[in-house]
C-alpha cells in the first residue's frame, strides 16, 4: 500500500530521518490559506504513480504568482492517470550530491534487504547498480557488515557512515511500522554537509490492518478511490496487482498465481494481472468480482483459471464457475486448470456448460498463450 510522499515523510520525520520542512495545498483549499515563508520552492505533484517528474509533476518556482499558476495546472493533470488532490510545497534545496537508499523486504534475504547507490535521482536506473545487503531479521543488522559493502562504491567516509546510520534506522523503522518497502531518492547532501531525505517512497503492509489504526485507515481510503470492481474485489479479500499484459490470471494461492504468471512468460505470453482469490470464499460470491473486474478490463483478452485445492474442494470451485459463466455477458474465453480434492467430479459438471478442464496447468497455459496471441 503506497502512501503518498507527503505522509512518507512524515511517517520517516516521527522516526528521526531528516526531512525538509513541507507545507501541504490540498485540492479546494484557497490559495491565500497556503502559508509560504520564502522562495523558491519545489511544487511536487502527490500521487501514488512513478516518473511524475518527467510529466512536470516537480516543479520550482519563484514567487507566489508562479506558485499558484503551477498549483493549478498540476491539480488538472494526470501523472501515471492519476490526478492529485494534494500538492506538497517544500523549500528548494541546495543541493550538493544525490544519493540513493532504499530497505525493502525481499525473499532472497528472508528478511529485509539494503540497496544503496552513490548516484540517485530520476535516472537512477542509468546510473550506478546499487550495492546490496542482505539483512534478513532486522535484528540481524550488522553496521560493520554494510560497511563492507559501502567501501567498495562509496570513497567518502563521513558519508558512508552517515549512510549506515540511516539505514539501520530505517530498518528497524520500516520493522516496527510494518512497512515492506522504504525508498529515499534522492537521498541528499546540503551545502552544509547534512543529509536529508528529498524524496520518499514508503510502501505499508495492507494486512497489517488488524495492528494499526492508520493502515486499516488508508487501507479503506484505498478501497474508497478504487473502482467499483476492484472494490469489489477487495471486498473479497483478494489479492489484486495489474500488469501490462493481455492474459488475466484468476488463481487459489499467491504461489499457484505467480507460478501461472512464470509459465504464461515462459510460453511467450504476458499476464494482465496477479488476482489471487484464495482469501475469500470459494463461492459464486468469491469468485463473480473477479471476473466483472477482467470482463471490464480491455487489456485482458483471455482468462485462465488456475486452482490447486487440498482444503479447497474442486467440486465446489467447478459449480461456481457454473454459476458464473451462466450470468456473464462477456464473450472473452475461459481456460480452466482445477486439481485437487475431489477433481474427479470436475468433467461432469463442466460438461454442463460445455467447458473443459486441463489436466496440466502447461496445456492450459499453452491455450491461454495461443489464444491472446489470435486475439492481438
Amino acid at each position: 500500500m503506497m502512501m503518498l510522499e507527503c505522509d512518507a515523510k512524515r511517517l520517516l520525520a516521527s522516526v528521526g530521518v531528516n526531512v525538509p520542512a513541507g507545507t501541504v495545498w490540498r485540492r479546494g483549499d484557497a490559495a491565500a490559506s497556503v502559508k509560504v515563508e520564502s522562495f523558491p520552492v519545489a511544487v511536487k505533484a502527490q500521487v501514488r504513480s512513478g516518473g511524475r517528474g518527467k510529466q512536470g509533476g516537480v516543479q520550482k518556482v519563484a514567487d507566489r504568482a508562479a506558485l499558484e499558476v503551477a498549483a493549478k495546472k498540476m491539480f488538472d493533470t494526470e501523472f501515471g492517470g492519476e490526478k492529485p488532490d494534494v500538492l506538497l510545497i517544500e523549500p528548494w534545496l541546495a543541493i550538493e550530491r544525490e544519493s540513493y537508499l532504499s530497505v525493502a523486504v525481499d525473499g532472497r534475504a528472508e528478511g529485509y534487504v539494503v540497496l544503496y547507490s552513490p548516484q540517485g535521482g530520476m535516472d537512477i536506473e542509468e546510473g550506478v547498480p546499487p550495492v546490496r545487503y542482505e539483512v534478513g531479521a532486522p535484528w540481524n543488522f550488522r553496521v560493520h557488515r554494510l560497511r563492507e559493502i559501502l567501501e567498495k562504491v562509496e570513497s567518502d567516509y563521513q558519508w558512508r557512515e552517515k549512510v549506515i546510520a540511516l539505514a539501520q534506522r530505517l530498518v528497524r523503522s520500516a520493522a516496527a511500522q510494518d512497512c515492506t518497502t522504504i525508498e529515499i531518492n534522492p537521498l541528499v547532501k546540503l551545502s552544509d554537509g547534512a543529509l536529508i531525505a528529498a524524496d520518499a517512497k514508503v510502501a505499508r503492509d495492507e494486512w497489517a490492518h488488524f495492528r494499526s489504526a492508520e493502515i486499516n485507515a488508508e487501507r479503506e481510503a484505498e478501497k474508497g478511490r478504487a473502482d467499483p470492481y476492484l472494490r469489489a474485489c477487495l471486498d473479497m479479500q483478494h489479492m489484486y496487482v495489474k500488469l501490462d499484459g493481455d492474459i488475466g490470471v484468476i488463481s487459489g494461492g499467491a504461489g499457484m498465481t505467480m507460478g501461472a504468471m512464470d509459465m504464461i512468460a515462459e510460453l511467450g505470453g504476458s499476464p494482465a494481472c496477479f488476482l489471487d482469490c484464495s482469501p475469500g470464499p470459494t463461492s459464486t460470491r468469491g469468485y463473480r468480482p473477479a471476473f466483472a473486474m477482467l470482463d471490464a478490463d480491455p487489456a485482458v483478452k483471455v482468462i485462465l483459471v488456475s486452482v490447486f485445492g487440498g482444503g479447497t474442494q474442486m467440486q465446489r470451485v467447478a459449480t461456481s464457475m457454473k454459476e458464473v459463466m451462466a450470468e456473464r455477458k462477456s464473450s472473452k474465453p475461459v481456460i480452466y486448470r482445477l486439481d485437487g480434492t475431489n477433481v474427479d467430479q470436475v468433467d461432469g459438471i463442466f460438461k454442463e456448460f460445455g467447458a473443459h478442464n486441463h489436466a496440466t496447468l502447461e496445456t492450459a497455459v499453452a491455450e491461454a498463450v495461443k489464444l491472446a496471441g489470435g486475439a492481438r
